[in-house]
């Protein structure tokens, strides 16, 4: 595997919203912001084959659209225009939007290999980075989303978002690159030169919503503050040291989840000490994928059997809060769970079934109403970052399969894959739905080349072992 580095950058413009009737806005951060602020950001990539497509066919009518459809859909999401400020006189940064404000658009060129950054073979890791563009960001002020869109001449084109954790969630940011590929899907459709969007795409910014009686907003801003030892809005830099790491893409099809489930059934029908029934376990597509590919992470990694795991998964409180947030809510409303445990916990015999169990119980807290933000929350968080690069192996998850990723179709045709990036700068794994196989999960991972050769192996040898 070469190195990458072949891409070249065309231009860098700002799309603005489509109107400029809107006036200068202000959007507070709600305690699921500020939770998140300097938190590093998510970067997707959006892979689209097109065969033989032409620079002249890119330049004259996928761009155009794209910019065209983006303005169009910033009209409803203009706070994503703006930037997150912190000016010396506010307590905490807060979303300002003025008409001139606009999102970063960077146009590219690669000669790399399509089938092969698109595809779920091994592959180095960096050869992504030069597809995602940077957000722009100060101790005062930070972009909230920036977008670059790259030919590969003859084979198709990606679009690469970054967006800023404290004003974006994963539903959000989902539902918003279905709004831009719904709406540039119409200007093919009825060539209408402002076209409506699907009512479930409109967004709501109402923070109203979020309620936050004891101001747990600001003990998140100074628990930040502490941990930076600034009053920055600059992120944190990568958690871990990735250029030597390797990609790839596991597949789990619904008959490989039903699999699982058996097996820790098995496991747990056995054990005679446990003080509660295997029933009452929720054993669902989600915690039984995680549980696996924890396991397999953990065993990959190797070294002291004594060493502390911590592994977990955010959770999205939308439906869960009383009354509910509405689905189509624009911002943060997820907070972390994390199960600790020893490397030897997860890489015995039951270790997979110790893991669900594990998950399980975390997600039955969320039915039971442990769901409010606390003090300690975010120094919990802090230190499990630090530990990250000790001797405690952390482990979490970007993504949902709940999110339907492979429904972002901007006119010419699904994505024929889609990559969380920044999970090799966090050490999490990706999650998506499967893009062809329903009831599958997509699982992304990025490790150093000799952990992933073990992975690999045990992925697929717990497929098939049939004890």
């Amino acid at each position: 595997m070469a190195s990458f580095n072949n891409v070249k950058i065309q231009e860098v413009s700002k799309v603005t919203s489509f109107s400029d009737s809107i006036t200068e806005f202000s959007l507070p951060l709600t305690f699921y912001d500020t939770y998140w602020f300097n938190f590093p950001p998510v970067e997707r990539l959006y892979l689209y084959q097109i065969t033989h497509l032409t620079p002249h066919f890119f330049y004259s009518v996928i761009l155009p659209d794209l910019k065209h459809s983006l303005s169009l859909t910033l009209l409803h999401y203009f706070p994503l225009a703006g930037n997150l400020i912190w000016p010396q006189d506010a307590p905490k940064p807060y979303i300002h939007y003025s008409p001139d404000d606009g999102v970063s658009v960077t146009v590219a060129e690669s000669t790399a290999d399509f089938s092969l950054l698109s595809g779920n073979g091994v592959h180095e890791a960096v050869e992504f980075h030069p597809l995602i563009p940077q957000l722009v960001t100060s101790d005062d002020k930070a972009a909230v989303i920036a977008v670059q869109i790259t030919l590969f001449p003859k084979q198709g084109f990606s679009i690469g978002i970054t967006t800023h954790h404290a004003i974006l969630d994963g539903r959000s940011s989902t539902m918003f690159i279905r709004s831009w590929s719904y709406l540039c899907r119409q200007l093919g459709e009825d060539h209408e030169e402002k076209p409506s969007l699907l009512p479930e795409l409109i967004p709501s910014f109402d923070r109203s919503v979020i309620r936050d009686p004891t101001g747990i907003d600001m003990e998140y801003v100074n628990n930040w503050v502490a941990y930076t030892n600034t009053r920055s809005l600059k992120l944190l830099p990568n958690v871990f040291p990735n250029t030597d790491w390797v990609r790839d893409t596991f597949e789990l099809t619904r008959e490989d989840i039903q699999k699982l489930r058996n097996r820790v059934l098995l496991i747990l029908n056995k054990d005679d000490k446990r003080d509660k029934e295997p029933g009452q376990l929720h054993l669902s597509t989600f915690v039984l994928t995680l549980a696996y590919a924890f396991v397999c992470m953990v065993k990959a990694r190797g070294g002291e059997d004594n060493r502390g795991v911590i592994f977990g998964f955010p959770a999205d409180y939308r439906t869960r809060l009383d009354p509910p947030v509405p689905l189509n809510y624009v911002g943060n409303c997820v907070m972390p769970h994390y199960c600790t445990a020893t490397a030897r916990d997860l890489e015995g015999e039951n270790g997979f079934a110790f893991a669900a169990e594990k998950l399980s119980d975390q997600i039955k807290s969320l039915e039971s109403g442990e769901l409010k933000g606390t003090k300690d929350t975010l120094s919990t968080m802090l230190v499990w970052m630090k530990a990250l690069s000790g001797e405690v192996q952390g482990i979490g998850v970007a993504g949902s399969t709940q999110f339907d990723i492979y429904g972002s179709d901007f006119r010419w045709g699904r994505p024929r894959k889609v990559e969380i990036v920044s999970i090799d700068r966090s050490g999490a794994i990706a999650l998506n739905k499967s893009r062809d196989k329903t009831g599958g999960v997509e699982i992304g991972v990025a490790l150093k080349k000799q952990e992933m050769d073990i992975f690999a192996s045990l992925f697929v040898k717990g497929l098939n072992d049939d004890n």
